[in-house]
């Protein structure tokens, strides 16, 4: 029985259902002085696929799920409280 050749949509569906993780370590050295180590990580998965296996950081990082604003809005709240705590004004941005 022969088998059709799949095509990229195919593949992209495998590799999103089941997930590729690709390891890797670079390394700098200077007679035999290791300088730096950079260590890289990579895992391609669908969403469903990454939070089966307990991967949600997107989902609570203020820069991806839009909260940065509200942080930066925050600061700047907290900032005026206790420049009025402290008994001075807060200058100007």
């Amino acid at each position: 029985m022969g088998r059709e050749p799949a095509n990229l949509g195919d593949i992209l569906e495998r590799v999103l259902d089941r997930g590729v993780v690709i390891a890797g370590d670079i390394r700098v050295n200077l007679l035999d002085i290791e300088l730096l180590t950079i260590k890289l990580r990579l895992l391609i998965a669908s969403v469903d696929t990454a939070r089966e296996l307990g991967i949600d950081w997107w989902e609570h990082d203020p820069w991806l799920s839009g909260r940065d604003r509200e942080l930066v809005d925050e600061n700047r709240r907290l900032r005026r409280r206790l420049a009025a705590v402290e008994g001075r004004r807060e200058p100007h941005e």
